[in-house]
């Protein structure tokens, strides 16, 4: 009997073996459905794309492209945060999921195999009897018509879309941190010329103070001195507020303690803005956003299973093969068997109310839909990343002419210092000169913060930045109006 187990053992490897080594491509006579063509702008706008995401979808390049900023306090931060953020974790979780389903749908193609034994001792009349059973179960569809190289298919496309998702979060998490290091920066600079305002108020207010009670000065003109000053106070107040808001807003996002944020952004001092120029953003680059690569993967898949439900609609061939062997022995005596079976079974779709119909007519209808949905996406793009350039092209018009403004009041104040010491001004006049100076020096604060936020969104809408040199393309073939913009993207 142990040497009828090791052959039944033997042909169950024979019978596997060669199911493997059997060529799918051999029996398949067509892949049914759709052949994917990647859609516009993707196709048109780089068609030579080979890493359709930023920084290669590296988180080395990501960081690289944040040292452009001279910060080490920012790189650190959204270093912490692309290590421990929840977003980008849910991210990896859906991958895996992905990836554990293109596994699936690639085993679908490869024969199935199983095996089963058993042993009983008992009594069966006449004595004493132990039975001993064995058998091998294989199966394989045969892929006539493509249905599972489809699934194979759109199961890669949805892997390659988690995978994409995951790079959109990365890239949200590093602009947020940064839109939140931008805000506390600024903050901190408004708030050292807010303190500065409450001093040059308070000393306004004292001193006419003092000449309303010898009585050269109106009253009221005291009360609203005070008043200026309190005001002051109120924003400084404010800017400190909105400073603690900021450092727990990261500590929420890099999973860091706001005392530590606090102490790593007070051990850099303000850096200075950022030392790039962009003034346009070539055409190409808007096929790398994430989002878009995402879309377009799920387009694939929706492309993949329209050939899923149409070879439903077909006949299924599968070769079926088992092997089985039983022995008993009662008595003294032996009583064994062998079965064994192989052959092909045929399914064939008779009659189904039009339901497999159905399925490939609801399949194109995903299909359409998701093309839309890219369309729209396309066109929000370009749309979205000419925003942002004129943003900072409105930003870097004003810069200028805040920066004279900067310099005429201090010119103001300078001859106001300079009448006082001649003894022809009045401290009346120097402090109101300061003020002046303090609110455009504020003024500059806030468009430097405009300017940088404004680079955030242009990094954002074009998806993690882009890097003129990995996109392969001349310096003149670049776009600033959005007429162009969605021109190239139609």
């Amino acid at each position: 009997m142990k040497l009828k187990v090791v052959c039944l053992i033997m042909a169950s490897t024979a019978v596997i073996s060669a199911c493997a080594n059997f060529s799918p491509a051999s029996l398949t006579i067509k892949k049914v459905g759709p052949t994917y063509v990647p859609p516009e702008p993707a196709a048109k706008l780089a068609p030579t794309w080979s890493a359709p995401l930023p920084h290669a979808g590296d988180t080395a390049l990501l960081s690289a492209w944040w040292s452009r900023w001279n910060d080490p306090a920012l790189l650190g931060l959204i270093a912490a945060a692309q290590t421990e953020n929840p977003t980008l974790d849910a991210a990896l979780a859906r991958i895996a999921g992905a990836r554990a389903a293109a596994v699936m749908a690639g085993s679908s193609t490869l024969p199935d195999v199983s095996g089963s034994a058993g042993l009983t001792r008992g009594n069966q009349g006449q004595g004493a009897a132990t039975s001993l059973a064995a058998s091998a179960q294989a199966s394989w569809e045969i892929d006539l018509f493509g249905g599972q190289a489809r699934g194979r298919e759109a199961a890669a496309a949805r892997l390659q879309a988690r995978s994409v998702e995951w790079h959109d979060a990365r890239v949200s998490v590093a602009a947020e941190v940064a839109s939140i290091y931008v805000d506390i920066r600024a903050n901190e600079a408004l708030l050292d010329g807010f303190q500065g305002d409450e001093a040059s108020r308070a000393e306004t207010a004292r001193l006419l103070q003092l000449k309303a009670t010898a009585g050269f000065e109106a009253p009221a003109n005291v009360q609203l001195s005070s008043a200026g000053a309190a005001d002051a106070r109120v924003r400084a107040a404010s800017s400190t507020a909105d400073i603690a808001r900021g450092i727990q807003n990261l500590a929420t996002l890099t999973g860091l303690s706001a005392p530590d944020v606090r102490q790593r952004i007070s051990a850099v001092g303000a850096p200075p803005p950022p030392g790039f120029v962009v003034e346009a953003v070539p055409a190409t680059a808007l096929a790398q956003r994430p989002d878009l690569a995402g879309i377009e993967r799920a387009l694939a898949a929706a492309s993949a299973e329209i050939g899923i439900a149409e070879a439903d609609r077909y006949p299924r061939v599968s070769l079926l093969g088992n092997l089985g062997l039983s022995a008993t022995r009662i008595m003294g005596g032996t009583n064994d068997g062998v079965t064994w079976g192989f052959g092909p079974s045929i399914s064939l779709p008779v009659f189904d109310q039009n339901r497999r119909a159905a399925n490939v007519e609801a399949a194109r209808a995903r299909y359409d839909e998701i093309a839309a949905s890219y369309r729209a996406a396309a066109r929000k793009a370009a749309g979205e990343v000419e925003l942002a350039l004129l943003h900072l092209q409105s930003v870097s018009a004003r810069v200028p002419h805040v920066a004279a403004s900067v310099a005429g009041f201090s010119a103001f104040e300078k001859a106001a210092q300079a009448r006082l010491s001649a003894g022809v001004g009045s401290v009346l006049e120097l402090e109101e000169a300061r003020r002046t100076v303090l609110a455009a020096r504020v003024a500059q604060v806030s468009l430097t913060r405009e300017q940088q936020l404004a680079w955030i969104s242009l990094y954002r809408a074009i998806g993690g930045g882009w890097d003129a040199a990995q996109l392969a393309i001349p310096t003149s073939n670049t776009h600033s109006t959005q007429a162009t913009l969605l021109k190239e993207s139609k």
